[in-house]
């Protein structure tokens, strides 16, 4: 299997040059020369066998492939399990179990894996800049911690990422720096993209990227779509329709991608916050993307959707990509109203992120929707503690890798939303 790019810049290349490079030197995304499409009839016994199944076709003709079965032990060794909601045939798709507590974790933890696969000896150093609108930067941190060869920068947007999240992003230390800058995710993911579209920092950088851009972190997603529809098509004899809460657009292309591929999979709906790019366009408007605003639901605060390019890479037109996907916006007022709400109507504490898919659940229920829908879960609400525990009137206990987190001094650096700034910082020592 060979990758090209979506701007169409440049030769096929191999999996392992597109996985190490993060993004195509036209500055274009990695997609798949072909969709692949695979014939399962049921999960297999664990996440990560299934996950092997639905990947190797990416991996052919790669030396990547017989590594792939450690890979994915290592990436999917927590569950991914499909919770029903109480009283009713709806579902969660609990994405959070991991070590931070997010659904990152799982594609953060294979891209880290695969690239230390990918290493020599001899080599320098790697540079991983990750841009954060907050969960996506703990996953990396996480996965990279203290791995050989790697360092780790990550750009949040300062004060637009809960405290919690912003305190687990600058506890890492080691090889792992924490910079909060000063604008929004749109500056942050700005600033990763000229990075590494900047040949001559390259020339003196190894530097790759781990965002969603990264056919690394799109990749390993499909998976838990994967188990979690053949789980449910096994028992049910149904396609598995999801509401997938979305901002940058990678989790739901992911779900879109195992569609594709002729996995059970039925409707797709995507639940945004206020920042309404994707509504709007798959509403019939232009897409226009427009400055980020502040939510609730941060991790989703963003404006202008990197993964759209490889959605419409892989669409003739916009009608055929409206035909298979719907958006919803939700403002926080609803996400308030959804959480505050959803122990008595769900049976269950949602994220703001997840509430958001909720609240769209509701809207299809009440208008008649008959479909098999799992929402799914993005994160624990105790990495929201601030505006979730008031409106369920309780304290919501982290997981016990998020408190260890969370008792550990933090640091983060401040940066100007300015790219002079951050390759300055990236280069400093580089040729001491």
């Amino acid at each position: 299997m060979n990758y090209v790019s979506t701007r169409g810049g440049i030769a096929p290349v191999s999996l392992e040059v597109a996985m190490a490079a993060g993004l195509a030197p036209d500055g274009g995304l990695y997609v798949p020369q072909r969709v692949p499409v695979v014939e399962l009839a049921r999960p297999q016994a664990t996440l990560a066998q299934t996950a092997q199944q639905v990947l190797a076709p990416y991996f052919a003709g790669s030396d990547l492939l017989g590594h792939l079965p450690q890979l994915c032990e290592a990436a999917f060794d927590f569950p991914a399990p499909l919770r029903a909601l109480d009283g009713t045939d709806d579902y969660l798709l609990e994405l959070f179990h991991g070590p931070t507590a997010a659904f990152k974790d799982y594609a953060a933890r294979f891209l880290a894996g695969t690239l230390a696969r990918l290493r020599r000896p001899a080599d320098p150093t790697t540079t991983v800049l990750v841009a954060t609108s907050g969960d996506t930067g703990a996953a990396v941190a996480a996965a990279f911690h203290r791995r050989p060869g790697f360092r780790v920068l990550v750009l949040y947007p300062d004060g637009r990422v809960s405290p919690r999240q912003a305190h687990v992003l600058g506890s890492f230390g080691d090889n792992v720096q924490a910079m909060r800058v000063d604008g929004s995710f749109d500056d942050c993911q700005r600033l990763v993209k000229q990075a590494l579209v900047d040949a001559s920092l390259r020339e003196r950088l190894a530097l790759t990227s781990a965002n969603s851009i990264s056919l690394g972190r799109l990749l390993p997603q499909i998976a838990y779509y994967a188990h979690a529809a053949l789980d449910f098509h096994t028992r049910r004899g149904m396609p598995l329709d999801f509401i997938v809460p979305t901002g940058n657009l990678g989790n739901a292309l992911a779900c879109w991608l195992a569609r594709r591929m002729g996995l059970p999979i039925g409707a797709i709906v995507l639940a945004c916050n206020a920042n309404d790019a994707l509504p709007r366009y798959l509403d019939g408007g232009d897409y226009a993307p427009r400055a980020t605003e502040a939510t609730l639901a941060n991790a989703m605060d963003v404006g202008a959707p990197s993964n759209f390019e490889r959605l419409r890479w892989w669409h003739p037109d916009d009608a055929g990509l409206r035909a298979g996907l719907r958006a919803f916006r939700v403002d926080d007022a609803a996400i308030r109203d959804t959480i505050a709400g959803a122990p008595q109507r769900h049976g269950v504490v949602p994220c703001p992120h997840t509430a958001v898919g909720l609240r769209v659940l509701e809207r299809l229920r009440a208008g008649g929707d008959a479909g098999n829908w799992a929402v799914v879960a993005t994160a624990h609400p105790a990495k929201f503690e601030g505006v979730v525990e008031p409106l369920v009137g309780h304290a919501v206990e982290p997981p016990a890798a998020l408190a260890t987190a969370l008792a550990q001094p933090a640091h983060a650096q401040a940066l100007a939303a300015d790219y002079a700034a951050l390759r300055e910082h990236l280069l400093r020592g580089v040729d001491a």
